[in-house]
Parts: structure tokens; C-alpha cells; sequence
């Protein structure tokens, strides 16, 4: 089970390709796979019934969830990011405990609050020890979990010598592109190419 805040948008956020991408991966290894997101689909959203997914709207805070997630009865469930395993992680241990609970942080937000920060100052600010609330709340869900993806190896060193995480639950999961899928017919071959952009 694969539980979201929204339906991944591919063509609008970076999050979207990745999660498309983790579900392709699980696929290829024969898992079957439902995906429970508490927003409806919207015209951004990914077909998932395209990779032969399941579907289901869920409510924060509704009883429906309890009797969804038993009848269900997932081995493993995946949250995209932090905010959602803090909603529905409690209802997993409480109705489903054996199954393995997996984070998928996307990125590390307070990282990316904290480098927000730092382009935002004159001068240089060193990673906080003293944790701000997204970093409490973010390390309590990596704690709560039993794997964390992580896209970033700098990230995980980060969560390693910084904030004392063990590297066996941090599990480096960078983005994953077929680069022939990213070609089309009107791209040249690789001998007539130069040059290159970067964003």
C-alpha cells in the first residue's frame, strides 16, 4: 500500500516522477500494489490504473481508514513523506503491525527549509542541533519506520553524522530514469549532439 496526499503529477512536480518511478520498480519485481491518496485525481494526474494499480480516496482523521487498512491487510505500506506517515503510521501499527512500514521522504525538508535560510542570509549558518518543528516531526517519522528511501547520499550523511540516525535504516533510493525512455524520435543520435543545459 502506497498512501499519498495526492495522485502523483508527473508532468507537474519532480515528486510525481518519483513516485512513478518507485511504483515501475515494484511492479518489475511482481509486487501488487494499492494506492490510497486523501486529494481526488486531478487533469495532472498520473493513469495509475495504466500500471495496473488500485485505487481508494481516504480521509485524515476518519474511522473508514481502520476498515479499510484490515480488510487490506498490506505487508508493506509506503508513505509519501513525512506528513502522511504522521496521519495514517499509528493506524498501521494498530491494525496492521506486522507490516513493514516504509518512508519515502522525497527530499529532507528541513534540509530544504534550512538551505532556504541560508540563501536568504548574509552569511554562513551551520545545520542546526537544536531541532525546529519540520526537523522533530520529519526524524520522529524516520524513527517510527522501518526504512527510509533516500535520494540524496548527502542526505544520509547528514542523517548519520548529524543527527545520529543508523545508516540500516536509510535505504539510497536515487532517481531512477530508463535514458532511452527519455528520448524521442526528433533526438539526435548521442555522435550528433553537443553541448549540454543545466537548470
Amino acid at each position: 500500500l502506497i498512501i499519498s496526499m495526492q495522485y502523483p503529477e508527473p508532468k507537474s512536480t519532480a515528486a510525481g516522477s518519483r513516485m512513478l518511478q518507485i511504483i515501475s520498480l515494484l511492479k518489475s519485481y511482481g509486487y501488487e500494489i494499492h494506492f490510497a491518496s486523501t486529494q481526488p485525481k486531478s487533469k495532472y494526474s498520473a493513469d495509475l490504473s495504466s500500471y495496473g494499480l488500485d485505487t481508494s480516496l481516504i480521509k485524515i482523521n476518519d474511522g473508514y481508514f481502520d476498515t479499510f487498512i484490515k480488510k487490506l491487510k498490506p505487508d508493506a505500506v509506503i508513505f509519501d513523506r513525512f506528513m502522511t506517515e504522521e496521519q495514517f503510521g499509528w493506524r498501521i501499527d494498530e491494525h496492521c503491525p506486522k507490516a513493514l512500514k516504509i518512508l519515502d521522504t522525497e527530499d529532507l525538508h528541513f534540509l530544504r527549509e534550512w538551505r532556504e535560510r541560508q540563501v536568504n542570509s548574509d552569511g554562513h549558518i551551520n545545520l542546526p542541533k537544536r531541532l525546529n518543528d519540520i526537523a522533530l516531526r520529519e526524524l520522529a517519522a524516520i524513527y517510527r519506520c522501518d526504512w527510509t528511501l533516500m535520494i540524496s547520499k548527502v542526505e544520509i550523511e547528514i542523517l548519520t553524522k548529524t543527527y545520529g540516525i543508523s545508516k540500516h535504516v536509510l535505504f539510497y533510493l536515487p532517481f531512477v530514469y530508463k535514458t532511452k525512455d527519455l528520448l524521442d524520435d526528433k533526438t539526435p543520435p548521442y555522435e550528433e549532439r553537443s553541448h549540454f543545459v543545466s537548470i
